[in-house]
């Protein structure tokens, strides 16, 4: 893909694998478990990021947000999402205190 990012990549890698034999993929195996078993797998990925974070190595903290990013992918793919809609979300977001935007949702 000519001008792609890595993201665009890995998330069109995760595309093409959803529907792979799950004895030979990792994300067809994530996909054929359903989103709630992504969605756990998700959570125990940002605990080991919170734990890496409090007093592991920044080698450390990095593997484990790639790992966090990666099944978050894999999740939003699931649900027929991409980063792209997590980032226009962001963007209507912009200018606002975070508690203004948490404000906004609880109305």
């Amino acid at each position: 893909m000519t001008g792609s990012t890595l993201i665009d990549r890995l998330e069109s890698t995760i595309r093409a694998r959803r529907g792979a034999d799950p004895a030979t993929s990792y994300v067809a195996a994530l996909h054929a478990a359903g989103p709630a078993k992504i969605a756990r797998k998700l959570g125990e990925e940002a605990i080991e990021t919170v734990i890496a974070a409090l007093g592991e190595s920044d080698a450390a903290l990095t593997g484990e947000a790639a790992d966090l990013l990666f099944h978050l992918l894999v999740l939003l793919d699931a649900r027929g999402l991409s980063l792209a809609d997590v980032l226009a979300e962001l963007e209507v977001r912009e200018g606002l205190s975070g508690i203004e935007e948490k404000a906004s949702r609880s109305r």
